[in-house]
C-alpha cells in the first residue's frame, strides 16, 4: 500500500469540514438549544440530529467488535461508495478496479465522479481473476472494488486471495460484505487492523430488514474512517432513522438467518430440478442466480404471476441469468410453480 497521503486528494487532505455549535462546546450540560435557528416547539423531529451519530456508534461497535472511531455510518452503502471517490480519486486522472459482473453503483458512481472504471471479467465459475486484477492497476489507480459474496452471482471468494489483493494492491482495497450474514464463512471485519488499506462495507438492508431505512456500514482504520467523516453531510443520518435502528438492532435475526438459509438451498434443489432452468449457481447471499435459454420469457411468465425477479441477461457474463431473491416459503413456493409450468 502507498502511504495513505499520497492516495488522498490534496484538497480533502486540507478540508476543513463544515462545524456545528454543538461540535464547538466543550462539554456539559445544555438545557436550552439556541444554537442552530431550529423550532423550539417539542414534535420529536424540531431538533437536528447528532451529526456524529455517537450512540449509534457504540451499539455498532459493541455488536461488530470494532472500535467507534473505525465506524463510517452512510444514507445506505451508496453514500459511502460516493465518497470513497471524493476522497480519493481526483476527476478526470485517477482510476479505479473492479471485478464485473457485481454491483453496479460502483460504476455509476465512478462515472459521477469523472473517475475510469477498470473492470476485469471474473474467471470460470465467477472465480476471482488475482492477477488480472493487479495487472490492471497503475501509477493513477487508487481504489479496488470486491463485492464478497458477489453480487449478482452470488459466490464468495477465498481468503487467500483477498489476503493477497490486501496485501499487494497499491491503493484502497473496498470489500463489500453486503451478503455476509448469509455466508458459510466469516468475513474480515475482525481482521480490520491487519491491513490499512483495507474498507469493509456492511448493510443493515439484507440480514437485519433495514432497507427501508438506508443505514450502510463501512469500517476502516481511524485515520480513514475520519476522512469519511470529514467530507459526509453533517446531518447525513436523520434523528428517525437513528432512533428506529437503535431499537431495532437489539432484536435477534439468528433465527431468520437460518431460515433464510434453507429456503435457499431448498429452492436451488426445486429450481435444479425445472426443465427450463439450465443451471442454478452456488450461492452465498440472499439471492440465487439461475440460467435460463429464455431470460426475457420467462421473466414475462413471472411478472404475470405477480412475481418480480431481476433480469440480468444482458449483463456481461451473465448472459442468459435471472436473478432471484429467496422470500418466505410461500413467495418462493409461487415463483417454483411458475417456472415448473413455464413452457421453454
Amino acid at each position: 500500500m502507498r502511504p495513505l497521503d499520497e492516495l488522498v486528494r490534496p484538497n480533502i487532505r486540507t478540508l476543513q469540514p463544515y462545524s456545528t455549535a454543538r461540535d464547538e462546546y466543550a462539554g456539559g450540560e445544555i438545557s436550552t438549544w439556541l444554537d442552530a435557528n431550529e423550532s423550539p416547539y417539542d414534535n420529536g423531529v424540531n431538533r437536528y440530529p447528532d451529526p456524529h451519530q455517537r450512540e449509534l456508534k457504540r451499539r455498532i461497535a459493541a455488536l461488530k467488535g470494532v472500535r467507534e472511531g473505525q465506524i463510517f455510518l452512510g444514507n445506505g452503502s451508496d453514500e459511502a461508495i460516493d465518497l470513497a471517490y471524493r476522497i480519493f480519486c481526483t476527476p478526470g486522472r485517477d482510476n479505479a478496479v473492479s471485478i464485473a459482473p457485481t454491483y453496479g453503483m460502483y460504476r455509476v458512481a465512478a462515472d459521477t465522479n469523472d473517475v475510469e472504471m477498470r473492470e476485469v471479467a471474473l474467471g470460470d465459475d465467477f472465480a476471482l481473476p488475482t492477477d488480472a486484477l493487479l495487472a490492471a492497476a497503475d501509477e493513477c489507480t487508487k481504489l479496488l472494488w470486491i463485492c464478497s459474496p458477489n453480487n449478482p452471482t452470488g459466490n464468495a471468494f477465498p481468503a487467500r486471495e483477498i489476503e493477497r489483493l490486501l496485501r499487494e494492491f497499491p491503493g484502497m482495497v473496498l470489500l463489500d460484505e453486503a451478503y455476509i450474514d448469509f455466508a458459510s464463512k466469516p468475513g474480515f471485519l475482525s481482521r480490520l487492523d491487519e491491513f490499512p488499506n483495507l474498507i469493509i462495507l456492511q448493510t443493515l438492508s439484507k440480514a437485519w430488514g433495514m432497507a427501508g431505512l438506508r443505514l450502510g456500514l463501512a469500517f476502516a482504520a481511524e485515520p480513514v474512517a475520519e476522512l469519511f467523516a470529514r467530507v459526509k453531510y453533517p446531518y447525513n443520518i436523520n434523528g428517525p432513522t437513528q432512533r428506529e435502528v437503535l431499537e431495532r438492532l437489539t432484536q435477534p435475526i439468528t433465527a431468520q438467518i437460518a431460515e433464510l438459509r434453507r429456503e435457499r438451498l431448498r429452492t436451488a434443489r426445486a429450481l435444479a430440478g425445472c426443465r427450463a432452468i439450465e443451471r442454478v449457481y452456488p450461492s452465498e447471499a440472499n439471492f440465487l442466480l439461475v440460467r435460463t435459454a429464455a431470460p426475457d420469457r420467462l421473466y414475462e411468465a413471472l411478472i404475470r404471476a405477480g412475481v418480480i425477479v431481476r433480469n440480468r441477461s444482458r449483463v456481461a457474463g451473465c448472459a442468459g441469468c435471472l436473478r432471484i431473491t429467496v422470500g418466505r416459503p410461500e413467495e418462493n413456493d409461487l415463483l417454483i410453480r411458475t417456472i415448473q409450468n413455464f413452457q421453454p
